[in-house]
């Protein structure tokens, strides 16, 4: 295996956590908590009481980026699942993967649908039997109604997840084995694309591949940074990641249209994702070594479940009920949502993350170290769009 030696791969800090991709995954969630408070339409309007284009005449437009925040997270999970990979047996990456989305997601569907249930909160809320198939995260391919609006990109993850424990993770992560998945990842969902069979590009993703596999050749950039292959991976998904950016939230100037993205800004900002989170790849965060990043990276998965349906509700609360005005209300909001998250990390997943890792690693051999933890080595512990 042409692997990294001592010599080339960057020092990690602050016991193996990359801090700064902690801190990166926040800020990701917070360009995604702008969309959607003050860069779309929709129901955000009835919480507000009126269009977010009037509540944010000059900004709404520069919030409407901050839907790409998901392109980041996927970056960012490309790199994290490949690091947490490997060199782990099959059962203790699924043990760690479902340990770190199951607590939160749980609470969250909880909450949200006891709230929205509420007489006094004017959202509908699904149907019980809806909401008790939103607990298997399976809820979109079942074609039952969603409890959260975010949880499209867990679903979109669960299959990354899927095509790399088959590929990668079961046989054993390699150098070798790595490349080939990213190559022929990259090949057959531009084949998928251009087939325009349904089931191929369900299970392909060409629109979100780019950026998992991106992140993967950052990850062997941080095992490895001379390697020109990786160079090569990283390169490709950018080209092919900036087209499907712009191809899917680009369009003619419209006065009908919430706002105009730019295709040079997405194209900017995609650019700067990848860039980011080479440059941590690479070791140039290194003095991003605060503590308090840790903490913002374990609160970014909560606060991205609870955050839109439960910010609708507090941004109604607050701006239409109490009438604070709206550039209050949206600090607030997103204050609120953080608060919310660092409840459900400390009180839901404080207990039961280790006792799913717990019985799901069971008879691992090593379940009780770094591989089976999903958090020691790896940085926020998890690899989902929203942790």
């Amino acid at each position: 295996m042409n692997g990294a030696s001592g010599r080339s791969r960057p020092k990690r800090s602050g016991g193996g956590r990359l801090r700064a991709l902690d801190g990166l995954r926040l800020i990701a969630a917070l360009m995604v908590a702008l969309y959607h408070y003050g860069g779309r339409g929709g129901d955000v309007a009835r919480a507000w009481g009126s269009s977010p284009k009037e509540q944010f005449p000059t900004l709404h437009p520069w919030f409407a980026y901050g839907c790409l925040g998901v392109q980041i997270f996927f970056v960012i999970s490309g790199f994290v699942i490949c690091m947490s990979g490997w060199g782990r047996p099959l059962r203790s990456f699924f043990a760690s993967r479902a340990s770190r989305l199951l607590p939160s997601y749980w609470a969250a569907i909880i909450i949200v649908t006891a709230v929205f249930a509420l007489p006094v909160v004017a959202y509908k809320a699904v149907s019980p039997s809806d909401a008790l198939v939103n607990l298997t995260m399976l809820q979109q391919p079942l074609g039952a109604n969603r409890v959260l609006g975010v949880c499209w990109t867990l679903w979109v993850e669960i299959r990354f997840y899927a095509l790399f424990a088959l590929c990668v993770v079961l046989p054993g992560a390699t150098r070798r084995r790595v490349v080939l998945f990213c190559a022929v990842w990259t090949m057959a969902a531009a084949l998928a694309q251009a087939s325009g069979e349904p089931f191929l590009k369900l299970v392909l993703m060409p629109e979100y591949a780019p950026f998992f596999i991106g992140g993967i050749g950052l990850y062997l950039l941080h095992r490895n940074r001379r390697d020109a292959t990786a160079w090569g991976i990283v390169g490709v998904s950018w080209l092919i990641g900036q087209h499907y950016a712009v191809a899917g939230l680009w369009h003619e100037p419209d006065t009908r249209s919430f706002s105009y993205r730019s295709s040079a800004v997405i194209i900017l900002i995609v650019t700067m994702g990848f860039v980011l989170v080479g440059a941590i790849a690479l070791g140039k965060f290194q003095w991003a070594n605060w503590r308090w990043l840790t903490l913002a990276g374990a609160l970014t998965y909560p606060f991205y479940l609870v955050h839109e349906h439960l910010g609708w509700v507090v941004i109604g609360a607050l701006h239409r009920t109490l009438g604070i005005p709206a550039y209050a209300t949206l600090p607030l909001t997103i204050l609120a949502m953080l608060v919310l998250a660092w409840l459900l990390y400390r009180y839901v997943e404080g207990w039961l993350t280790p006792l799913i890792r717990r019985l799901l690693s069971s008879g691992v051999s090593g379940a009780s170290g770094v591989g089976a933890s999903g958090g020691a080595k790896v940085p926020g512990g998890g690899g989902d769009a929203g942790r």
